[in-house]
């Protein structure tokens, strides 16, 4: 005879059902830690891939310490803008980059600035002049204020309906998060009007958020291996 529980199912049943794991709920998880994450949740990058990396606040904290060598930092949440902010005539030509916006950020790993920009392939990496790029930190040094892989510069070149170019500091996650929005609706060359309307929200949310940076902010984004911009 088969032994049954309370509720008529047998024992053996009763004990592999209370042996089996809870059910996982759905939506985001901690990538490191596997916790269960909010839709607006904080991220962590890798310095050695660029990857961005989902997280929980807990773990978000533990790699906030900009001194430590660890190989995982923390994205802050700082917005600038840069008032000042002057290209001289064709330093945008001279930085090569073939659409009119491009994020910029120390890589720790290579030891220099690199930059993307968007496209229908999300973002591409552009092949930097150092040189050009090291002229316009010399006439812009308030961009040092950048900390190295985990914020970035994003510049819009000037155009027909921005006569000049502007620069503002942001979290790099929220680059690429910007990159992938404007890879779903890219059209033709220059991404195509609603490509266009995405980036001009973007820009005045950004506009909301930064807070004017000062001209004497110096940090370790210029810094080259002989201590000059790189």
């Amino acid at each position: 005879m088969t032994a049954t529980g309370s509720g008529g199912l047998p024992i053996a049943l009763l004990r592999r059902i209370a042996a089996q794991p809870a059910a996982v709920p759905a939506g985001e998880r901690c990538e490191m830690c596997g916790e269960p994450i909010p839709e607006a949740h904080q991220h962590v990058v890798d310095v050695e891939s660029h990857a961005m990396l989902c997280t929980c606040r807990p773990c978000y904290l533990l790699f906030t310490d900009s001194t430590a060598h660890l190989r995982f930092r923390s994205v802050p949440d700082r917005y600038f803008s840069f008032p000042d902010f002057e290209l001289g005539p064709g330093q945008w030509d001279e930085l090569e980059i073939p659409v009119g916006l491009a994020f910029f950020f120390r890589s720790s790993k290579l030891d220099r600035t690199v930059a993307f920009y968007p496209g229908p392939a999300g973002a591409t990496e552009s092949e930097l002049p150092l040189d050009a790029w090291g002229a316009v930190l010399a006439r812009n040094p308030a961009l040092a204020v950048a900390a190295p892989d985990t914020e970035a510069l994003l510049i819009r070149g000037p155009g027909p309906d921005r006569p000049q170019a502007d620069c503002h500091l942001v979290p790099v996650d929220a680059c690429y998060e910007l990159v992938g929005q404007l890879r779903r609706v890219w059209r033709g060359f220059d991404g195509g009007q609603e490509a266009r309307d995405q980036l001009a929200a973007f820009f005045e949310s950004v506009s909301r958020r930064s807070k004017p940076a000062r001209a004497e902010f110096r940090g370790s984004f210029a810094d080259g291996p002989a201590g000059g911009p790189q």
